[in-house]
């Protein structure tokens, strides 16, 4: 059996802005201000370092399109060279100083930036990282758990969800250092971690997520996340990605482990 990593991914603006400011990243392709519906799969084999990330540009600050699409072209760049926990550290530190560094260039670009989040999968464990509160979770037989960390304060009474954010790439007048979040987690087949941006927990609780994911396949469950978000309003721009680890079994056929 040949394990491989499936990749289903999705972008869109949403209900009620204008431009999609959100921007992907899954090995070296990216995916910058683009809007579809249609959920697209790639397939990786198993045997180097494979980053999937989803960065999304700070809303109410100029050029945030300009901030994401920065960051996840410097990982797509960067990507294939991260190996644990203190690389992938030092890789958003260097998209930090980029963001700033282009802000500082052109004056329409001042306090622009941008959160990140993702997941780097090697031969032999899953790592999970973020700056912001762009989010990973874990889908398993236990069930939905979040394992990134928001750069949020809590939510106030009577509300569950917040836009403020107390750390990101970029995003002031002078250079602020980030403390990335970054965790290391085992590998095994029928893992699946869903990448996404607020477009999509915002308006969807996260108990309709894990019902939605438990429920489809990949791609289905891609569609039904986003239109879950689109019924909900669609008040921000939606991106997501789910990273599957599978199996090809000795005839060629894909194993569909992470139904």
């Amino acid at each position: 059996m040949a394990p491989y990593i499936a990749v289903t991914a999705l972008s869109h603006a949403g209900l009620l802005r204008e431009h999609n400011e959100d921007s992907l990243v899954v090995g070296p392709w990216t995916l910058c201000g683009t809007v579809t519906d249609s959920p697209q799969t790639l397939l990786f084999p198993l045997d180097r370092p494979l980053l999937v990330a989803v960065a999304d540009g700070l809303g109410g600050q100029p050029a945030g399109e300009v901030a994401s699409a920065l960051v996840v072209r410097r990982l797509a760049a960067l990507g294939p060279a991260l190996d644990g926990t203190e690389t992938v550290g030092e890789a958003l530190q260097v998209c930090n100083r980029a963001v700033y560094a282009a802000a500082e260039s052109r004056p329409e670009l001042a306090t622009m930036g941008t959160t990140v989040a993702g997941t780097l999968v090697l031969p032999e464990s899953l790592l999970s990282f973020n700056v912001g509160d762009s989010k990973v979770f874990h889908a398993s037989g236990n069930g939905l758990r979040q394992v990134s960390v928001d750069d949020s304060p809590p939510p106030a009474p009577g509300h569950r969800t917040t836009s403020a954010v107390t750390q990101t790439l970029g995003g002031s007048h002078t250079y602020d250092a980030v403390v990335p979040h970054v965790a290391d987690f085992p590998l095994a087949p029928g893992d699946r971690y869903l990448v996404c941006s607020d477009g999509l927990t915002d308006p969807v609780p996260e108990e309709e997520i894990e019902e939605l994911l438990r429920l489809h396949d990949d791609g289905k469950a891609a569609f039904e996340l986003w239109k879950a978000a689109i019924d909900a309003g669609g008040p921000d721009n939606i991106t997501l990605a789910l990273v599957r680890i599978g199996e090809i079994g000795e005839t060629g056929e894909i194993g569909e482990t992470g139904k």
